[in-house]
Parts: structure tokens; sequence; C-alpha cells
């Protein structure tokens, strides 16, 4: 039982170390030369044909018909992520470090609440307490976002990065500060980018409801499309398709696994505890990412940009309480009474419930004699009564 419940917890963290291992396997391909286009192309490439053959065969009898207008929604949601938004994260990535790209991708929710906020997706009520807190935690990832990319600080010296550096091979040189400028622009336009595939996958998800189909086809068709910029961006330099045996092809297929993996736990997960505890997680990565850096590529780690990371986490974590209250009063798909996360909430469900039996009863009843009608009408409405209150007590709002 006890094992039941920490299985979300033990899958998600499972993921964010397998997305932290992405993270420096990318970075190692892409300190070897390898063209952050082409690594998109081909990781979706190895996510298409590794979920394809499993949305054919567990969904064959429960796929909804493909129409015209769903395939331009697909394209068009495929080419916000994976297309640009991993391009931009990449391209960011090359430019700066893991660490840095990690730690700054953490804004993510804020500017995914900004968006809904423009589109008014969101509600925002500046007396509530709730929406005071997602209003500050974006302003403050915000601030935390600025710190890291504007303001240094001192070294923190490790043990381990503290030796000498000469025998290392994949030892980094310290990004310029012209190029956290441009990695900056690119990572957060990769955030725009990603907070924009999910404002858009929850409205095609309403009229394509297969999701591993969805999957299946966000991947292949965002094959075809990162090839296509591939092709643009890189055609002047056609060995960048080569792939040799070493750590550019090891990145290729470990990201489409990343992919396919992820796309189903993460499904899960969601399901089962929501979208807000997914997103919890995320700051997990950045440590991961932190400790794996300072051994593999003895990344020197500055002052500014630690207390940059934690002014972020902390602004997102305070989105992400805001946005928990917003499901207080909701009920749960498929629960019934059980569903409900208020007291409020639970009452105004039994009070439904209660008139719609109520009416069964005199639809039922209503062709009987008068004291017939009477009988059973006194009995029923006792008998309603009682159900309503023995389960009134055993269903617990959660808070």
């Amino acid at each position: 039982m006890k094992f039941q419940k920490a299985r979300p917890f033990i899958a998600i963290a499972f993921i964010q170390f397998l997305y932290a291992l992405m993270s420096i396997v990318a970075k190692l391909a892409l300190n070897e030369g390898m063209s952050p286009h082409v690594l998109v192309a081909y990781r979706m490439a190895v996510a298409a044909a590794l979920i394809t053959p499993f949305a054919l065969v567990l969904e064959r009898n429960s796929r909804p018909r493909l129409t015209s207008k769903i395939l331009i929604q697909i394209s068009i949601l495929s080419l916000f992520e994976p297309v640009v938004e991993q391009n931009l994260y990449y391209s960011g990535m090359k430019l700066t470090t893991a660490t840095f790209t990690s730690a700054l991708c953490n804004a993510l929710p804020a500017i995914t609440f900004i968006m809904a906020c423009i589109f008014k997706l969101e509600k925002v009520n500046i007396k509530r307490r709730h929406s005071q807190a997602k209003l500050v935690g974006t302003m403050v990832a915000i601030g935390g976002a600025m710190l890291m990319t504007f303001v240094k600080g001192n070294v923190i010296e490790l043990p381990w990065t503290s030796k000498s550096r000469g025998g290392h091979s994949h030892v980094m040189n310290t990004p310029k500060q012209n190029d956290i400028g441009k990695g900056s622009i690119m990572l957060l336009a990769s955030c725009f980018s990603w907070s924009s595939y999910i404002i858009l996958q929850a409205n095609i998800l309403n009229s394509y409801e297969a999701e591993l189909s969805l999957t299946a086809l966000m991947c292949c068709m965002g094959m075809l499309e990162a090839t296509v910029i591939a092709l643009i961006l890189e055609r002047n330099n056609m060995s960048a398709w080569k792939i040799h045996p070493d750590m550019r092809l090891l990145a290729s297929i470990y990201g489409g696994l990343v992919s396919g993996v992820a796309y189903y736990i993460i499904g899960w997960a969601s399901k089962e505890r929501g979208p807000v505890f997914v997103s919890s997680f995320n700051p997990l990565n950045m440590v991961i990412v932190a400790i794996l850096s300072s051994f593999v590529f003895l990344e020197k780690m500055y002052l500014g940009r630690v207390v940059g990371s934690v002014v972020i986490v902390i602004g997102i974590y305070l989105v992400l309480w805001g946005k928990s209250k917003d499901t207080v009063g909701h009920l749960l798909p498929k629960a019934g009474c059980a569903g409900t996360v208020s007291k409020q909430s639970l009452r105004s469900c039994l009070r439904l419930r209660f008139w719609s039996a109520s009416r069964s009863l005199y639809t039922s009843v209503r062709k009987l004699d008068s004291a017939d009608k009477a009988i059973i009408a006194v009995q029923g409405s006792e008998l309603l009564l009682e159900a309503i209150v023995t389960e009134s007590k055993n269903e617990k709002p959660t808070s």
C-alpha cells in the first residue's frame, strides 16, 4: 500500500533524473560540434519510431477519426513543441552551460501563467490570497531569471572542481557574458514556445481524445518539420548530418528514448496526482544537472547564479501554490461527491443528488393512488435523507 502511494513520487523523480542526464549528454554532443538543429531532428525520429507502434496497437479500437482540421492543429502544436522549443533550447544550451539552462527554464510555470492571463485562460482576483501568490511568484521568478543573467558574483569552489583542470577532456570554458545574454534570450523564447504548446494541447485533446496517438502524431510531424528546418539552416554544412559511434549518436538515441518514456509517465502521473504535482519536481532537475556538471565538466558555480536559481524556485513554488488553490471546489471526473475538495462543493453535490433522487421517486409513484403516494413519499424521503447523511459522513473532503 505504501509503495502504491509512493509510485508517482518515484516515477517523476526518475523522469527528472533522465532529463538531467539528457542535459549532460546533449551538452557533450554539442561540445563535440553537433548541430542543435540536427540533434532535434534525429531525436524526434527516434521518438516517433518508439511511440508509433504502441499507439497503433494499444489505441487501434479507441482512436477517433483524424480530420484535416485536427491534423492542421497537430502540425501547429508540433511546431511549438518539439521543433521551435527544442531548437531554441539546445541553441541556448550551446552558448551557455547545462546548469544555467536547467535553472533558467525553471521560470516556465511563471511564463505559462503570464500567457494564460493574456489569452484569458487564467482568472485573477487580486483580492484573493492565491491570486496574489501567483502574481508575486511570477514577478519573483522573472526577477530571479534576470539575476541569473546579469549578476555573476564570486566563484563557489567545490573540492573536486578546485583541482587541476588540465587533464580533464570535457572541461568547459567559461561562457562569455555576450553569449550568456544571447543564450538567455533563446532559453526564455523556448519557454514561451513550450507554454504555447501547453495551452494549445488542452484544446486539441478535447477534440482528439487519444493521448498516445496524439503523441505519436506530434513526434512524426515534429520529425518532418525539424528535418526541414535543419536542412534549411544547415544547407551549407551537410556534413553535420553524419553520425559516428560517439556522443552524438548516443544523444540522438537516448534523447528519443527519454521523450517516449517521459511522455507516457508524465501523462500517467498527471492523471494520478495532477499537473501541479508534476511541475513541482522541476527544480530537482536543476539540482541533479548542477551536481553532474560539476563532475563531468568541472563547471564553476557562481554565487549570483546560485542565488538567482534559488529565487526562481521560490517564485515558481508561489505560483504552483496559488495554482493548486484554484482547484478547490471542482469535482474530479467520474468521482461523484467523493471527488469534491471542499465542504461547500460537497454540500452542493449532495443537494444536487437529493433533488435528482427525489424527482426519480416522484416519477415512479405519480400513477399511484393519493394515499399510497403520501406513504411512499414519506418513507422514500426518510430513506433518501438517511442515505445522504451517511454518505456525507463517509465522504471526507480533502484540502
